[in-house]
Order: structure tokens, then C-alpha cells, then sequence
């Protein structure tokens, strides 16, 4: 596959100058594309992951243009020469192409609370700016993704039923760990059955590294990595930063006594997200705000131990244990979350 042919079918500025690989990412191959005065992000889309590829990439558009109509930053993608939201490369795969942010930069981890509230402020940003964007017009892209209670009865259980002797024996603390909590997987059931927590438009990724900061400034320029956008709960948003960044340790951490939740960043962040999004949620949305960073990290946990199981094929593993190791790791973050859960509350109800 020759990348410049690719480049030539985008409705790109200025004539190519040269193309190169780009970033760290796992799920989408990059390439950066100078076009003299403007430069280009090129992305191979993981069809393997992303199965319907068209709904992806129309939820990515709606959702941009119409950040970009209102006036807020956010990234600029670029249709095909024949009006195309993406391009098929004769091998079957698929590219689509946004304008490069110049003077941006990205962090894996958060070295301050202050960092971190910056990023808890891009994505309650990102939360407010989309509120009265209608969610149910947009697809899920990864069905059930964080249906909790689906993924425990459809994908956990039965692999229990699966799973080899040895492995289950490996890991049966945890197994019980998932069957004596998962009753947290309903208790936001009543609330969303009733309007009371709305479905909103949810980014599903919500990582310090999905937010790109002014490189002199550390100001957030605007949320990327957006092929997870569909209906959600903005509490999951919420939860899922927390959990990844909010946590003492590494998520394959194998020394448990160093797992614990950091509750200075976790009031950094709810601060970051509540100065931005706080008018947006309503009363149950904010009084659960804590419910979701135990719902995510639970949910996070049993998916790596259900891999565990059914013999490590949708996580990518270093060592035969990688996957239990983080299910320990993630049941270690959440009994220190179930500990402070009080004090959690506190934080969100002293937030004005």
C-alpha cells in the first residue's frame, strides 16, 4: 500500500511534502502528512475492532462539525476528493484524515493534580459543549460497551462455563471478588430507566493522552481519539479517568499494597469536570459521579479476568499472567474506592 496514493484522494491543502509514521497508538496505524502551510493526520481505522466502519466515521463528523458550528475547538476532518468521509485503499482498508493542532502536545500521566484538573476540565468541556447534541442519533460503534450487566451475564459467565480447570483455579478469589460485587452493575438501572441519568453523547476514552494541551501553555486545546463517541452515560466518562488516573499505580501494578485511590486527584479532577460540566448534569448525575468510578473500575477488572479465562485474546499480554494481574490490580483499586466512598461524595457535594 503505497500511503501517498492514499493522501492524494483526500481533499487536502497544498501540495504533499513529505509523510512519515506517526505516534504511539495500539488500535490505528498514523501517518503525518506536511502539506507546506497546513499539515495532516492520516489514520489506517482498525476495522478488526471498529466493525462498521461508516457509522464511525459519520458519528465522528456529526459530532465535529457540529462542535465546529457552535465555535468550540475540536478537530478538523477531511472528506475525500469526491466527498467521502473516508477512503477504501485497494487491500480493503480504510483511512480517514483530520488537520494536524500545531503546537499541541499530549501526556500518558497526569505528574500533578493540576494536570489532571486540566483534563477533568477538557472533558467536562467536551460534556457541556455536547449537551443538547440529540445522543440517539448517533450509533454504537462498540455495541454494549459499557453495559456492564450484559458484559457479566454474556461474556463473564460464560466464560466461566469455558475456562480450563487450571485457569479457574488460578483465579478463583477473583471470580468470587465479581460475584459478590456485581450487584454495583444495577444500581444506576432504576435511574436510567426513569430519564432521571440520561443517555448523552459519551467519549467512552476518557484518558489524560485523548486530551491535546498547548505545548508552552498546558492549556487543553481539545479532546481526540473520538471513534468510541456514542450514547452513554457521562458518569462512565467521569468514572473511567478516574480510574486510570486517580490510581496510585500502573494498572498491571503487582504489588497490591501500592494500589489505592489518590483522593487529592480525584477532587482535581471532579473540580476540573464539575467547573465545566457541573450545569449540565442533573441532581442524580452528580450525586453518582462516585458510583461511576466503581462501576468502571469493576467493569475494567472483570473484562480483564473474563480475557483471563477464555485464554488472553481481545487484551494484548506481556507474560502468561497479564490479565489476571490487572483484574487483581483493578479489584485492589476498587475495595480502596469501596473504603472511600464516603469521602468521594464529600468532595463532589463540597464542589459548587
Amino acid at each position: 500500500m503505497d500511503i501517498k496514493s492514499i493522501i492524494a484522494q483526500f481533499a487536502t491543502e497544498g501540495e504533499l511534502l513529505s509523510v512519515k509514521p506517526f505516534g504511539s497508538g495500539h488500535i490505528n496505524r498514523t501517518y503525518f502528512a506536511d502539506c507546506g502551510e497546513k499539515q495532516y493526520v492520516i489514520q489506517q481505522i482498525n476495522s478488526g475492532v471498529f466493525k462498521d466502519v461508516d457509522a464511525l466515521m459519520k458519528n465522528v463528523f456529526a459530532v465535529t462539525e457540529y462542535l465546529n458550528r457552535s465555535g468550540s475547538r475540536t478537530l478538523t476532518f477531511i472528506r475525500s476528493t469526491d466527498g467521502a468521509d473516508y477512503v477504501t485503499a485497494p487491500d480493503g482498508n480504510y483511512y480517514r484524515a483530520y488537520e494536524f493542532v500545531p503546537g499541541s502536545v499530549s501526556y500518558d500521566a497526569a505528574d500533578t493534580p493540576e494536570l489532571f484538573k486540566k483534563s477533568g476540565a477538557a472533558f467536562g468541556r467536551f460534556q457541556q459543549q455536547l449537551g443538547a447534541f440529540p445522543a440517539e442519533t448517533l450509533t454504537e460503534t462498540i455495541p454494549h460497551f459499557h453495559d456492564s450487566s450484559w458484559r457479566y451475564t454474556n461474556e463473564f459467565v460464560p466464560a466461566l462455563a469455558k475456562a480450563d480447570a487450571a485457569r479457574k483455579t488460578a483465579c478463583g478469589d477473583e471470580i468470587s471478588f465479581v460475584k459478590q460485587h456485581c450487584d454495583l452493575f444495577s444500581v444506576l438501572t432504576p435511574y436510567v430507566n426513569s430519564g432521571r441519568i440520561p443517555q448523552r453523547v459519551t467519549h467512552n476514552d476518557t484518558k489524560l493522552n485523548n486530551v491535546l494541551f498547548d505545548s508552552l501553555t498546558d492549556e487543553c486545546l481539545c479532546v481526540i481519539d473520538l471513534d468510541t463517541i456514542m450514547p452513554g452515560l457521562a458518569l462512565f466518562d467521569f468514572g473511567d479517568s478516574i480510574r486510570f488516573g486517580a490510581s496510585t499505580a500502573a494498572e498491571d501494578e503487582t504489588d497490591l499494597s501500592k494500589v489505592a485511590l489518590n483522593l487529592d486527584y480525584f477532587r482535581a479532577y471532579a473540580e476540573g469536570f464539575l467547573s465545566e460540566a457541573g450545569a449540565t448534569l442533573t441532581a442524580d448525575e452528580r450525586r453518582f459521579l462516585p458510583h461511576g468510578a466503581l462501576q468502571m473500575t469493576m467493569e475494567c477488572g472483570m473484562r480483564f479476568l473474563t480475557d483471563y479465562l477464555l485464554g488472553d485474546h481481545y487484551f494484548a499480554i506481556a507474560c502468561p499472567a497479564h490479565n489476571l494481574d490487572r483484574a487483581r490490580n483493578q479489584f485492589a483499586l476498587l475495595s480502596d474506592m469501596l473504603r472511600k466512598q464516603n469521602e468521594m461524595q464529600q468532595i463532589i457535594d463540597s464542589i459548587k
